[in-house]
């Protein structure tokens, strides 16, 4: 498996006069992308500053990705829509050696 940073931007039926958690469909979208948390295929997620959703995910490939989140039901509505997909390439990450209390 590999690390992949997603962004997604809204598609044509994102309504621009409401929050997200008013976007319609809200509770089935959040409930779908829980379970891809749960399953370890999504790692972190959430918009960022500019309102961009960004996704941590842990795949084989983009077009594992790009399967899985054609299920999602804001991919079907059209309410949110894949803008990019990258490898990550880690070279640092926290160590919890000595932390722990």
């Amino acid at each position: 498996m590999a690390y992949f940073t997603i962004t997604r931007a809204p598609g044509p039926s994102w309504d621009s006069t409401r929050p997200m958690r008013e976007q319609d469909d809200w509770n089935a979208h959040a409930r779908f992308m829980d379970d891809l948390a749960a399953k370890g295929f999504v790692v972190v997620g959430g918009p960022l500053g500019d309102g961009t959703r960004f996704l941590i995910i842990d795949a084989e490939s983009p077009a594992e990705i790009e399967a899985r989140l054609a299920d999602d039901p804001w991919t079907q509505s059209e309410r949110l829509r894949i803008e990019k997909i990258e490898l990550w390439q880690i070279l640092l990450e926290r160590s919890t050696d000595g932390l722990e209390a």
